[in-house]
């Protein structure tokens, strides 16, 4: 069972996002409100802290996480439901933790399965806010970089990296010098490293 805080300070959105999620099997849903998410927090807390960046108090919903945000690694993941378009609200939620980037105009469907899977340590970004993510983020990599080596990182040899992206290799060797030379590595499992560390794959 993933059990799911749900921060939202509008009733009517609020009460139907719980519906929503109630409805996903092994979910368990609680409500807070902002200014209360300490309490809810304590003890036995929730295994994934979800809020809306459209509420008219999501900023200072963002800024309390963080401001109880425990040490790298610790704590509950935090989610949010955003749209591409909403470049501060992404930049404050990326700057708070967020493990969880949704698209409000996504399929529903398999909302349960990211909760499930943020509950387990893991993150998700909606493809449709990678790129804005990307920009508001303090991240040196290009997009195209970022790919390379999230595809080393999974094994792949250069030449299959080139068959997966329409790459010659040498222009995917290209793009794995630029990470290497960007994030301040010694090789390209160094950059694995750095990037995963920071949360960028």
């Amino acid at each position: 069972m993933t059990t799911v805080l749900l921060v939202h300070t509008v009733p009517l959105w609020r009460a139907s996002l719980a519906s929503l999620l109630g409805a996903g099997q092994g979910i368990d849903v609680r409500i807070s409100e902002q200014g209360a998410i300490r309490s809810a927090l304590a003890g036995k807390g929730p295994d994934v802290l979800l809020t809306d960046l459209d509420c008219p108090d999501a900023l200072d919903v963002l800024e309390e996480v963080r401001s109880l945000a425990e040490p790298r690694g610790r704590g509950c993941p935090l989610a949010v439901l955003t749209r591409s378009d909403r470049p501060r609200g992404l930049r404050r939620a990326y700057e708070a933790g967020a493990r969880g980037y949704i698209d409000k105009y996504r399929p529903v469907n398999d909302l349960s399965e990211v909760m499930h899977k943020l509950a387990d340590g893991g993150r998700h970004i909606d493809e449709s806010l990678a790129f804005s993510l990307l920009q508001v983020a303090d991240m040196p990599l290009s997009p195209r970089e970022l790919s390379v080596l999230s595809l080393a990182e999974g094994g792949e040899t250069v030449s299959g990296i080139a068959g997966r992206l329409h790459l010659t290799p040498g222009t995917v060797r290209n793009y794995l010098a630029a990470a290497i030379r960007k994030s301040g590595a010694r090789n390209r499992m160094d950059a694995i490293r750095r990037a995963k560390e920071a949360g960028w794959i």
